[in-house]
């Protein structure tokens, strides 16, 4: 018998279905795709500095360094690169419900810093207990995100897009997923830079990042506690002289919960510690450093860093929201670092968001930063004030494959 597809917009009758003839009501599970994004414009006054290439996020690694590294004190910015496109997909099959997600911004990251630019955030296919692809790690747990329109999020968290393979042998509210995903990390060599010896040690990924996570549900919310282990490893190339080759175990514990007030007031709580996972982490620098001990040669150590979050998110009412919170990263650095390098970055903001019809959103953000460096005592601070507008847009579709003759 031929086979025929109904496409259904979202606005469709509830009753829609009746006084079909029995050939039509032949059908089989419904298959649904979705058109979703935002237009998001950012209005910010930046009180000192921040990196021009990072001018529409509050990261605490971006602040100076040094004094007037990034001078004059005192910029306006608008930014509209946050604004998202996404698409997303549902079809039931005999092997359980296969689900994909396609998802880009104009956040121009790496070598596209500053730019307003195709980045991909998510592109992931799910089937049954098993997915596929670019996505959250099973690290993260974006509960997390307090209520603010803010991009980046709390300095502290575990925040990674990555690509990997994992299997959820348990899923809703309790939920149970290990991960191996693509491995990576960074390195800094701090005052051995120059160092010619240096030049031809390359790092190397055998292996991939495991990561798992458990979280545990109720009605009052959840507890979730993930974990991390990985290889950090790098091979000199040069076989002549002292052989510079390593490796390090990198691993990682985050605990996190958001627990439930009143009709709609959470709060959020994440606590993560680690060694040579700052890639894994919002705003942390290397995960590899240089140490030095006596007349030994120069090693490389996997930094320790620890990572908090705490915010509580109020409804005034039906329109009014509001978030308060702190968030820190902090790194154990190592003796061959600069002393300019990056030790503790300190994050906190408060906002009003105001909805007066579904999905429009007004939002006006204060954002305190504070940067302290390793070892020359350079401590700075840079008060912000954000002004977001927010247009949210989504469309579902329906498609019924029946058997009609």
């Amino acid at each position: 018998m031929p086979l025929s597809i109904t496409a259904i917009a979202q606005s469709r009758s509830a009753d829609s279905t009746k006084n079909k003839t029995p050939a039509i009501q032949a059908v089989q599970k419904n298959t649904n795709l979705e058109i979703y994004g935002f237009i998001l414009t950012d209005v910010i006054y930046d009180f000192k500095q921040m990196d021009p290439k990072w001018y529409d996020v509050p990261r605490p690694t971006k602040l100076p360094a040094y004094k007037n590294q990034f001078g004059p004190d005192g910029q306006l910015y608008f930014s509209m690169r946050q604004t998202r496109f996404g698409l997303k997909s549902y079809v039931p099959t005999p092997l359980g419900p296969l689900s994909t997600l396609f998802e880009f911004d104009l956040f121009g990251s790496g070598v596209d810093a500053g730019q307003t630019t195709f980045h991909l955030r998510h592109a992931y296919g799910e089937l049954g207990k098993v997915g596929v692809g670019q996505t959250w790690s099973p690290f993260v747990d974006t509960d997390v995100f307090p209520n603010d329109l803010e991009l980046w999020g709390p300095n502290g968290m575990a925040v990674i897009r990555s690509l990997q393979v994992r299997y959820m042998p348990i899923q809703g509210d309790t939920k149970l997923t290990i991960a191996l995903e693509k491995p990576g990390g960074t390195a800094d060599e701090g005052v051995y830079a120059d160092m010619v010896e240096l030049k031809n040690v390359k790092p190397v990924f055998r292996l991939p990042d495991l990561t798992a996570e458990y979280r545990y549900g109720r009605p009052w919310g959840y507890v979730e506690l993930a974990g991390i282990l990985k290889l950090l490893q790098w091979k000199d190339l040069d076989t002549s002289g002292i052989d510079y080759s390593g490796k390090r175990t990198g691993w990682g514990l985050n605990l996190s919960s958001k627990i439930k007030l009143f009709k709609q007031d959470a709060i959020h709580l994440q606590l993560l510690y680690g060694k040579g996972i700052e890639s894994y982490v919002r705003d942390a620098p290397s995960d590899v450093g240089v140490k030095k001990e006596g007349n030994n040669p120069i090693e490389g150590v996997a930094l320790p860093v620890t990572g908090f979050v705490g915010f509580y998110d109020h409804y005034w009412n039906k329109k009014l929201s509001s978030t308060i919170g702190y968030s820190s990263v902090k790194i154990d650095n190592s003796n061959g670092q600069l002393p300019s390098a990056f030790k503790k970055g300190e994050y906190a903001i408060t906002d009003l968001i105001y909805s007066p019809i579904k999905d429009v959103f007004l939002e006006i953000e204060l954002q305190y930063l504070k940067r302290k460096n390793y070892g020359d005592g350079w401590t700075t601070t840079d008060p912000r004030i954000q002004f977001s507008f927010k247009f949210n847009f989504s469309q579902k579709f329906y498609y019924e494959t029946n058997t009609a003759p």
